[in-house]
């Protein structure tokens, strides 16, 4: 294999067609169990790869170098082999940029709660201590370090006024969950669903009832994508075509499900 994505499960992945379209090279869906994954990461016999849940930390221990993105949020999602040594970026920090400067999402001075507490929402809070955010609450289904539980955010935090969902609360094929109900966040202005698929979860659909901003994570799927293609092929691509294949991706999936 050169080029391609390795997670657990990858029936949902639309980022096959995605790579293809931005760069025109084969790019392969690789689930991994575990062992396999074990064994993968040893051999590295790849030129590049993505890497998505649950391995962007788990990934680490095989790397050469990180960056800088990487080391913030302690995750890589892309895996360069250069003579043999491997060097990790994560591009969902740009790609999480990208999607809430397309929208008008300005965290700036604002609280912020992050629902899940893995690889991504370390990503979206790094994005929002960049962008100025005042407060940031990570949320999860048990206490950790890191997180609160999601019934101390409902005792204190429900006048947030950006929400982010990284949780996999919502996602195929659970569409009908939602990690939150926005009625109880009467002060939000915004909300940012990482899930790419369905095109809209029952959370931004009910942001969108509400008068809120709500966007999906197909374009940071995009996005990232075409970030990580950069490094990759180790050349700037023309971000333009992140718009142009999310458009396309978008009105394809539609016609799917109609």
């Amino acid at each position: 294999m050169d080029y391609g994505l390795i997670g657990e499960k990858l029936g949902h992945s639309y980022s096959k067609e995605i790579h293809e379209m931005l760069a025109g090279y084969t790019y392969n869906i690789c689930p991994l169990s575990r062992e396999e994954f074990k064994s993968f990461m040893e051999k590295h016999e790849f030129k590049a790869i993505n890497v998505t849940i649950p391995y962007k930390r788990d990934v680490l221990p095989f790397l050469y170098e990180i960056d800088e993105n990487a080391k913030a949020i302690g995750a890589v999602n892309t895996v360069v082999n250069k003579d043999g040594k491997l060097y990790g970026h994560n591009t969902d920090f740009t790609g999480f940029m990208y999607m809430i400067d397309k929208h008008n999402i300005d965290p700036s001075g604002k609280k912020c709660v992050v629902l899940g507490d893995g690889g991504a929402s370390k990503a979206v809070v790094a994005v929002l201590k960049k962008k100025g955010a005042s407060e940031i609450i990570v949320v999860d289904i048990i206490n950790t370090e890191t997180a609160i539980t999601y019934d101390e955010c409902f005792e204190k935090h429900t006048d947030a006024r950006i929400i982010v969902n990284t949780s996999p609360v919502g996602m195929y094929p659970d569409c009908g969950a939602s990690p939150v109900d926005l009625k109880m966040f009467p002060e939000c202005e915004a909300v940012a669903d990482v899930i790419y698929n369905p095109l809209e979860t029952k959370l931004v659909a009910q942001a969108k009832e509400l008068g809120i901003t709500g966007t999906n994570g197909l374009e940071m799927l995009v996005a990232q994508a075409l970030y990580a293609a950069e490094f990759f092929l180790e050349t700037k691509l023309d971000e333009s075509k992140i718009d142009e294949i999310y458009k396309k991706i978008y009105n394809d999936k539609l016609k799917e499900q109609a």
